[in-house]
């Protein structure tokens, strides 16, 4: 397989299994985006960092995104070795990964999230990076799946959770509701959505948020019903 320029090996230890494996990362500075779409997916002129961002062992099946990995708690860890890693065949995620091997790992995440009750923000976040990665996979009807998954998840967080020390606010998640509702032609929802996000006075002091959501609105009113 040719070497990727972008890409870079990373040690890591697995907390649920005790053994160390490698990882690719992608080096940001390699990069240059291409375009961004309206519901934050980025383009780049070479590897797609989220096929990367979940870490998977290879030893026992245990995946989460980098920044939980290491946050297992000691009943988390009993829940994993009963739940995936009894029943998991020996595999490595850890070459470069194809769009299968990155939409695999992060199921796999998913999986995880949901054993272990992570938050709906962030069962939602693992749901749309799947759904990007189908729509670079270029198959609609998974990509509209996990776009519907991800916009439930993200109402209830919007209604449930506490959105400090997360990378949302209310602003940029009503609007990217109301976006992935637009993309999964659920027209009066994504108006609703949208009209949400435009009467927060968080919105109305970002005005590249703002305009945003404002041209959405504008094209989902043109949809049809």
């Amino acid at each position: 397989m040719t070497e990727i320029k972008e890409l870079y090996d990373k040690k890591v230890d697995c907390p649920v299994c005790n053994r160390q494996f490698t990882t690719k990362k992608v080096r940001m500075s390699r990069l240059r985006l291409i375009k961004r779409d309206e519901d934050f997916l980025n383009h780049y002129n070479g590897e797609n960092p989220i096929k990367y961002n979940v870490f998977v062992c290879p030893n026992c099946g245990y995946a989460s995104r980098e920044k939980k990995f290491d946050t297992l708690r000691k009943e988390h860890i009993g829940i994993i070795k009963e739940n995936i890693s009894s029943k998991w065949t020996k595999r490595d995620f850890g070459g470069p990964r194809d769009l299968d091997k990155a939409i695999e790992a992060n199921k796999l995440a998913l999986l995880t999230g949901m054993l272990l009750e992570y938050s709906k923000l962030e069962l939602g976040n693992t749901c749309l990076n799947i759904g990007w990665l189908y729509r670079l996979k270029e198959e609609k009807d998974e990509e509209q799946r996990f776009l519907s998954l991800a916009r439930d998840r993200f109402i209830e967080a919007y209604n449930t959770e506490s959105l400090t020390d997360t990378n949302m606010d209310e602003s940029k998640l009503s609007y990217l509701i109301g976006e992935l509702s637009r993309r999964i032609n659920d027209k009066e929802k994504a108006l609703t959505w949208f009209n949400t996000c435009l009467n927060l006075p968080s919105t109305k002091i970002n005005p590249l948020l703002d305009n945003m959501a404002r041209e959405q609105w504008r094209k989902a009113k043109e949809m049809e019903k």
